[in-house]
This record gives C-alpha cells, sequence and structure tokens, in this order.
C-alpha cells in the first residue's frame, strides 16, 4: 500500500487525474482542499505540487495559486516530437528482447483499454490509451523513460484538450493491438514503423490554429447583441420597476469578476 502522506503519491495521483483527463488545462489546484483530501499538511501538498512544477505539469501564481498548465502550440509540437523520440528508440532498442511475462501483460493491457472502449468510459478509456506507452517502457525494462513518458503522456493529453480534434479511441486501441501482435512476432521493425505512424498520427490531429483562450467561449457568450436582440433588451428593461431593478443590481457585487 502507498504511503498516503507521501508527495509523491499526491503528486502521481494528479498526473494520474490528468491523463484519465479529469483535471483539464487551467485547472486551480487549492494547497487546502488537496490537504484535506489527502488527510495531510499543506506543506505536504505544496511539496508535491512543487515537484509537479519542476516536471513542467503545474504551474504557480504568486497571488492566484497552483494551476494545472496550459501548453501552447510549441509545447504541442515539441512534447510529440519528443515522444517519437523515445518510443521509437525504446523499441528499436529492447522490442526484440521482450520476453512472454511482458507479452502477456501488454496483451492484457489492450484488452483492458478495448473493455473501456466498449463500456464508453471516457476517464478509464483516456487513461489506458495514455497508459499503454508507460506499460511498454516499462515491459522494456527502462523504469527511467516510464517515468518519462508518464509525464510526457499527461502533457499531450492536455494538448489534445486544447488543440486536438477528438482522436477516435478505438483507432488508437487497435494501434496498439497492432504494435503488440508485431512485438509478439518478433517483427521489430514492423513494430517501430506502427509506433512512429501512430503518434505520428495522433499529432496531426493537432489544430495549431485553435486559440489557447479559456475565455474563449465567455467571450462568444457576452458578445454585444445584434440591433434586433439589443432592442428586445430594452423593450423589456422599461417593463421593470425601479425597485425590481435595484433588488436586481443588489445582487451583483460591486466589482465584478469580469472587470478584474
Amino acid at each position: 500500500m502507498p504511503d498516503l502522506n507521501k508527495p509523491q503519491h499526491i503528486a502521481d495521483r494528479i498526473v494520474d487525474s490528468i491523463l484519465a483527463r479529469k483535471l483539464a488545462p487551467g485547472a486551480r489546484l487549492g494547497e487546502q482542499p488537496l490537504a484535506d483530501l489527502f488527510g495531510v499538511s499543506r506543506t505536504i501538498v505544496r511539496e508535491a505540487l512543487a515537484r509537479l512544477a519542476a516536471r513542467g505539469m503545474v504551474e504557480v501564481n504568486s497571488r492566484r495559486g497552483w494551476f494545472v498548465v496550459q501548453p501552447s502550440p510549441e509545447d504541442a509540437r515539441d512534447a510529440f516530437a519528443a515522444r517519437q523520440v523515445i518510443e521509437v528508440g525504446l523499441l528499436q532498442a529492447s522490442g526484440d528482447r521482450l520476453d512472454a511475462a511482458a507479452l502477456r501483460r501488454l496483451q492484457k493491457h489492450v484488452a483492458q483499454e478495448r473493455a473501456a472502449v466498449r463500456a464508453a468510459d471516457a476517464g478509464e478509456r483516456s487513461f489506458l490509451l495514455g497508459d499503454f506507452h508507460v506499460c511498454l517502457a516499462e515491459c522494456a525494462g527502462n523504469t527511467t523513460l516510464a517515468d518519462i513518458l508518464r509525464d510526457l503522456t499527461a502533457r499531450t493529453t492536455l494538448i489534445a484538450t486544447l488543440y486536438q480534434s477528438p482522436h477516435e479511441a478505438a483507432v488508437s486501441c487497435e494501434e496498439h493491438a497492432e504494435i503488440v501482435a508485431a512485438l509478439e512476432r518478433g517483427d521489430t521493425p514492423l513494430a517501430v514503423e506502427l509506433m512512429r505512424r501512430h503518434i505520428a498520427g495522433v499529432a496531426a490531429h493537432l489544430s495549431p490554429d485553435a486559440p489557447a483562450d479559456p475565455l474563449a467561449s465567455l467571450r462568444t457568450a457576452l458578445a454585444p447583441v445584434g440591433p434586433s436582440a439589443q432592442a428586445l433588451h430594452t423593450t423589456v428593461a422599461k417593463k421593470i420597476s425601479p425597485r425590481k431593478r435595484r433588488l436586481f443590481t443588489s445582487l451583483i457585487p460591486p466589482t465584478s469578476p469580469l472587470e478584474k
């Protein structure tokens, strides 16, 4: 059992939540709520968040607190390029040395992915699809690369949330199955090529022109209304008595958060 008081456990839980798309880019990570959730002090939470900041997963604002990072389009290109180099290189170096136990573990992982796809469990599906790449590194016996890939995969999950059109989960799952099948046959060159195509295909769904603006939908919703809508708004406003108008405006604080 993991020691729930350890900062590393808290950090790993946050990364797993990012992989499962339960934490979105820009999500606030309050120290006190996390301390209450894990039953630890804020000092322990702060250490966990500092570790994640060093890994590029969260960032801190001196006035507003800790937040999940919001990767830029440049971060997206760099992250997928890094994954391409690491994962292709990993298979080239270790693909023909995977033993029967490692292959069974990979086959079991793909079966779990398929089950999550069939069950339409978005969180479990997202986590397993990302974790496949970590699992592959672990099966190859390279724990250092597994740790690096866990962070890179979490970052690409955040990137997909911001810049990627929906990529069919079933397609990714079957591509994983093809890679494992090639490894099972001992065809490492094919597995390498399939991995290269797989990562390139996911990266190809990036939309480089997508706005990294968390307020985009709010800006659209609060855009100035057209003439006809403005006329209707004016007509309705005239029908509201001054007393009712004061009641409505009294519910609005003097300084709206939108004005900050």
